[in-house]
């Protein structure tokens, strides 16, 4: 059976490089041919909608964000997210997007987190106005393959464990 994969895009296409993850989105989109076992979807900032979502006992999760603070503006980065990070359950907010918030909510209503894989860009600017920073927007091309990337890693290593 194949492994069922959700790709989530995150930020807030008003606040500039915030938009990255949905731009990454719209692009993985048109490329994506398996929609059986892959969704993508664009969650601006809804992070309750995500956590519902995760309810649906996905595989693996990617997450496409926005990520300050770890390099030069434009630098693409993957990494594991933490599970172990305790956001703030109490009080749910459905506008949160912080991962840990969103696994935080996702275990308040009794789910478990999914391996998650974050693909992140650094930002140049996330004052208001619609639009990427041209770093953050020449990154976008990398960002789609890493997303593809770490859909085929996560497929084979589940298909290794079913073997």
């Amino acid at each position: 059976m194949a492994s069922r994969i959700l790709i989530a895009g995150i930020g807030n296409i008003f606040l500039g490089d915030d938009g990255f993850g949905p731009e990454v989105l719209r692009r993985v989109c048109e490329r994506l041919t398996e929609p059986d076992t892959l969704r993508a979807t664009d969650y601006g900032i809804g992070g309750m909608h995500l956590a519902y979502d995760l309810l649906e006992n996905w595989d693996a999760l990617v997450l496409v964000d926005a990520v300050p603070n770890r390099g030069a503006p434009g630098t693409v980065h993957v990494f594991e997210a933490d599970h172990e990070s305790q956001g703030a359950p109490a009080g749910l907010d459905a506008h949160s997007m912080d991962p840990a918030t969103v696994f935080a909510s996702l275990r308040a209503l009794g789910g478990v987190p999914p391996r998650t894989v974050v693909v992140g860009c650094e930002v140049a600017d996330v004052g208001e106005g619609i639009g990427l920073s041209d770093q953050v927007l020449g990154a976008v091309p990398e960002a789609v393959r890493e997303v593809e990337s770490a859909v085929a890693m996560l497929r084979a290593e589940a298909e290794l464990r079913e073997v």
